[in-house]
């Protein structure tokens, strides 16, 4: 599982993801068109590019998964729910559960650029 931790990376801005036609990536074999590519300079270069657009893309969302359990761990709220069972939905463990929802509140409640 990913860090619940804040860095650097998430500020870059990588090559977009851009979503697959039905039909290719019914084919097991192909992956964003980089089985295609016979120069391999350029095919490490794209391969390079959607790596970084996957970490970041994974970073993200887990920002969005930290605020989500923050959001329903919220005393204030009438349907909150407890660590275990935000644990429950997400696959979680308990423990770290607790921590998304340390690193979610710590997201809501910084200053916004």
């Amino acid at each position: 599982m990913a860090q619940p931790e804040r860095n650097e990376r998430q500020r870059l801005r990588p090559a977009p993801l851009l979503f697959e036609p039905a039909e290719a990536a019914a084919d097991p074999e192909h992956f964003f068109d980089l089985e295609s590519m016979d120069d391999p300079k350029e095919l490490l270069a794209r391969a390079t590019e959607l790596t970084h657009a996957f970490r970041a893309a994974t970073d993200r969302a887990v920002e969005f998964q930290a605020v989500a359990a923050a959001q329903l761990a919220d005393p204030r709220r009438f349907d909150r729910l407890t660590a275990a069972d935000i644990a429950e939905r997400a696959e979680w463990t308990e423990d770290y559960a607790k921590k998304m929802i340390e690193f979610g509140r710590s997201l809501l409640n910084a200053p916004r650029p």
